[in-house]
């Protein structure tokens, strides 16, 4: 009792606060017993004066406290701040301490918003003044917990933090409002969004406003979007760490209802409710911004002399991942989801159909210039769609590689503790759509090439071919010898051949090229079956054939990075059967005796084959059991 006197007569508040709180940690059921001793009324007499002090501190360091604030004398205001817990006063101290904070906060916030106002829009940064100031708002704040959060921790025990935050982000979100509002004022911004909303309706004959005034507005919504995760992210990293230490002994109950109160605040502060309302509006907006500037795109598109693909393919794609990238930058993962998503629409409706509409120009043409310009451009335009589109320089089949080069920047996000427990499955399902996309395109790719070699490659090749039949195969050793000396057939279709595949080599990428060729020697090994099966052979006809069918293979494997080999199979065991020196030495290459040879020919196909040998009997032919 004495002590708590002298401390207070000599203004020692620090040693009277320890004095009470001495008396306050005391055992309630000790005292009772005490009063009851013989000393009782002693006892009741030091408790009453004890009482009167704590009371009388208690005003004293309340009022010594809000001097200290009026006066922002920092060193004193930490003094008694210091105090309060030693008297039980733990949330009062917390409660006037926040007070005094937050109007730290408000002071700076109101001078950063009136320095916005004087800003001369050719300054450097004027184009994203409003994330600034957000910014600095947000990493004042920030410095105020990482300073404070010793001291806290330290007199008022861990769990205490929230408290104080609780506090700063009811001011935080006063200060933001008043940002925000000068922000939708100043760039116009509920008026953009109405302007966007009446041009995105078909029906409406307002002028359609021009996307590159919204650029800058969407970058600097989505940059205030990501200062504005990364300060919650802060908020809830040094909440759930003071937390975590004051729940060490806790109940279960107990932590889930801490996890409700954490939750509570970060979802439902203005803050978070403010930047969701803009990202909504920007979600629209960047949209409008993708289509029209992919429609501007199109409709001036070019194709210079020497490129393989037009103009609006590096710009379409440039596009959508410019637009993906900033939602990505806004540290969103709702937004980047939605971003996705209106691309992969973007992409697989409206600009699928412009390509399908160059494919369909090009096919009525009937000289190959006009054809190179509109299917062989067209086909190129997807092969780049495919590359680019996957936000990667990856080749044509590598869909997987590319989804997860895009995912890896996603990953960040996750790391950095973004979008919740929701995200990765999230992100995979948006990629999963758009390498859906991408096999569409693949698809309509391959339905190109498919009609391009129907209508230029086949009605040539198809009669080369032909001209097989023009030279006989039935022959004698003074023929074949002539044969030898004067080629008849290959090397000539090798030729022509080569001049066509010249022409589509220049106009066609490597990947497209390599996709045609593969087309023309299925088409080339089909039609060869044809003629074969019309010819008739003597034992040398078959031997020419073998060395022509060799010559053709050899070329056609340096033309294309695909096996041919198998494409050819089947002829290639019709050039060994029509080889054969009687009809029976077929069952030395026959079932059993096959080795690893797998006959592509049926029993039936294989008699029929032997039967185009003159100088084999149709009766030796019959008996064969195959």
């Amino acid at each position: 009792m004495d002590g708590v006197q002298t401390a207070l007569r000599n203004e020692d508040y620090e040693q009277a606060a320890a004095h009470i709180h001495r008396y306050l940690s005391l055992d309630k059921s000790v005292i009772e017993l005490s009063r009851q001793g013989r000393e009782g009324n002693i006892i009741e007499a030091n408790l009453k004066l004890l009482q009167e002090a704590e009371q009388r501190l208690k005003i004293i360091v309340t009022k010594k406290f809000d001097e200290a604030t009026r006066q922002e004398d920092l060193p004193q205001v930490e003094r008694f701040f210091k105090i309060f817990p030693l008297l039980g006063l733990h949330e009062e101290g917390l409660s006037n301490f926040s007070e005094y904070l937050c109007k730290q906060v408000a002071n700076k916030a109101e001078e950063n918003l009136q320095l916005v106002m004087k800003t001369d829009m050719s300054d450097r940064r004027a184009a994203v003044i409003f994330a600034d100031t957000l910014t600095l708002l947000f990493e004042g704040i920030a410095r105020i917990v990482e300073t404070h959060q010793p001291i806290v921790e330290t007199y008022y025990g861990p769990g205490r933090l929230y408290t104080l935050i609780k506090h700063l982000q009811v001011e935080c979100d006063r200060q933001v409002e008043k940002v925000v509002d000068k922000f939708i004022q100043q760039r116009d911004y509920h008026r953009q969004f109405q302007h966007v909303q009446n041009s995105m309706m078909r029906s409406s004959a307002v002028e359609r406003i021009e996307p590159r005034e919204l650029d800058p507005i969407l970058t600097e919504v989505t940059l205030m979007n990501a200062r504005s995760e990364l300060y919650l992210r802060f908020i809830k990293r040094r909440i759930v760490s003071d937390f975590e230490v004051g729940d060490s002994m806790a109940s279960e109950e107990v932590k889930q209802e801490h996890q409700k109160c954490l939750d509570k605040l970060l979802n439902n502060c203005l803050l978070s409710r403010t930047m969701q309302e803009l990202i909504g509006y920007y979600i629209t907006m960047e949209e409008y911004f993708m289509r029209e500037t992919v429609n501007k795109a199109v409709a001036m598109d070019t194709c210079e002399k020497g490129q393989l693909t037009s103009s609006m393919v590096d710009d379409v794609f440039y596009i959508v991942k410019k637009c993906i990238g900033r939602a990505l930058s806004s540290s969103s993962i709702d937004c980047l989801c939605a971003m996705i998503n209106h691309s992969i629409t973007e992409l697989e409706s409206d600009f699928r159909e412009v390509l399908c509409n160059k494919l369909k120009m090009g096919f009525p043409a009937t000289t190959f210039q006009d054809f190179q310009r509109g299917v062989t451009s067209a086909v190129s335009l997807m092969h780049s769609s495919l590359q680019q589109g996957k936000f990667d320089t990856k080749g044509i089949e590598s869909t997987d590689e590319a989804k997860q080069s895009f995912l890896s920047d996603c990953a960040k996000l996750l790391q950095q503790g973004f979008g919740g427990e929701q995200a990765q499955p999230k992100i995979d399902s948006c990629l999963s759509d758009m390498a859906a996309v991408s096999h569409k395109f693949r698809d309509l790719l391959q339905e190109g090439l498919n009609e391009l070699t129907n209508s230029a490659i086949k009605p040539q090749v198809k009669p080369w071919i032909n001209l097989f039949l023009s030279v006989s195969h039935n022959i004698e050793e003074e023929e074949f010898n002539d044969y030898e000396a004067n080629d008849p057939w290959v090397q000539q279709f090798i030729l022509n051949l080569e001049q066509q595949m010249a022409e589509f080599k220049a106009g066609l990428s490597q990947v497209i090229y390599d996709s045609l060729t593969s087309l023309m020697t299925t088409l080339i090994a089909v039609e060869m079956e044809k003629v074969v099966l019309k010819s008739t052979f003597s034992r040398l006809g078959g031997l020419q054939f073998d060395k022509e069918l060799r010559s053709l293979i050899a070329y056609l494997t340096t033309v294309t990075t695909w096996t041919i080999r198998d494409k050819f199979a089947r002829l290639s065991q019709m050039a060994t059967i029509l080889n054969l020196e009687r009809v029976t030495e077929i069952l030395d290459y026959w079932g059993p005796n096959s080795g690893p040879l797998t006959w592509r020919l049926t029993p039936a196909e294989v008699r029929q084959v032997l039967a185009l040998r003159m100088d084999f009997r149709s009766e030796d032919i019959k008996r064969l059991r195959l």
